[in-house]
């Protein structure tokens, strides 16, 4: 089989080139953004008719935390439908006859009842801090499942909670909530700062899997010969902020104080998926939270020190 792994460079994508590499049936077909601009349609186009994978998965994705959606829609609503609709009709047109599309759990609307179960996308309205990212992967995941029931072709939608895991993005302001916990708790052990800002109140609660576990579902979705059209992956357990922030303290060793900044926005109060589709098909997650936070502060520190890291 020869895959296609879109955004392959990405933590996401870079597990799951992981993942396939251990695979002796798979040839991987990857392209930097250097070599393919996925936001350009004549060439991502032109690439599809050219190399003619069998299989795709769609993992790029212009991604980052509540600072970074809220500051910057136009881009995440922009970049993220043109890379799905790309990819998707781009696919199609080639003759691939399997793909699967990546989205994310902020998919579902912000008061979803908890856990989120798949059939409650689109039930109410979205959080407003990641309302164009999360159109943006309704619109892809809407569109892999009508290509499928018009063209016949096994077009479907993987929907993961909240990932972390080697190569990260560690921006200081535009990061997801892991990253930028691990390298300002690092930074200020160095600096020997006596105490850390955490933002909101500490209550919400998150679902968080290693990319590695998320890698592992792709293999497994993409062995079934009748995948669902839409399915959730993730952990099924969620934890408060407050105790994730002193998690990633301990693993990366600060022992100051942590103070709460309650000025700044929560978010959505909860977001848990429900993952019974997934276990009922027989799939589930290897590695705790505690193991894999100090997997990855283990890489961050040799990214860091090798001058790879991502912001």
């Amino acid at each position: 089989m020869k895959l296609f792994i879109s955004g392959h460079t990405g933590m996401v994508g870079s597990a799951l080139v992981r993942r396939f590499q251990k695979i002796p049936s798979v040839t991987l077909l990857i392209r930097t953004r250097r070599d393919l601009d996925l936001v350009d349609q004549a060439a991502v186009q032109a690439f599809y008719a050219a190399e003619k994978p069998d299989a795709v998965i769609v993992a790029a994705g212009k991604v980052g935390g509540i600072h970074a959606n809220s500051t910057y829609p136009a881009e995440f609503l922009y970049q993220n439908l043109t890379i799905a609709t790309n990819n998707i009709h781009s696919a199609w047109k080639s003759g691939v006859q399997r793909l699967l599309f990546l989205g994310s759990s902020c998919i579902y609307p912000k008061l979803a009842p908890q856990p989120m179960r798949e059939d409650s996308l689109l039930s109410s309205a979205l959080e407003p801090t990641n309302e164009a990212y999360a159109i943006a992967k309704i619109a892809g995941l809407k569109m892999a499942e009508h290509y499928r029931k018009q063209y016949g072709v096994i077009y479907h939608s993987a929907m993961p909670t909240n990932m972390y895991g080697p190569g990260d993005n560690y921006h200081p302001q535009n990061s997801h909530v892991m990253p930028a916990l691990i390298r300002r708790f690092h930074e200020a052990k160095l600096a020997l700062q006596p105490e850390v800002d955490a933002w909101g109140t500490g209550l919400p609660r998150r679902e968080f899997m290693h990319a590695d576990d998320l890698a592992d579902a792709c293999a497994f979705l993409l062995q079934l010969e009748n995948p669902p059209d839409l399915v959730n992956v993730g952990c099924g357990t969620d934890v408060t902020i407050r105790e994730l922030v002193e998690q990633v303290a301990e693993v990366v060793g600060y022992q100051g104080r942590i103070v709460w900044d309650s000025s700044k926005p929560d978010g959505t109060p909860r977001k848990l998926l429900d993952t019974s589709r997934i276990n009922d098909l027989g799939w589930e997650p290897a590695i705790p939270l505690k193991d894999g936070l100090t997997q990855t502060y283990q890489a961050f520190l040799q990214e860091l020190s090798s001058h790879r890291l991502r912001e």
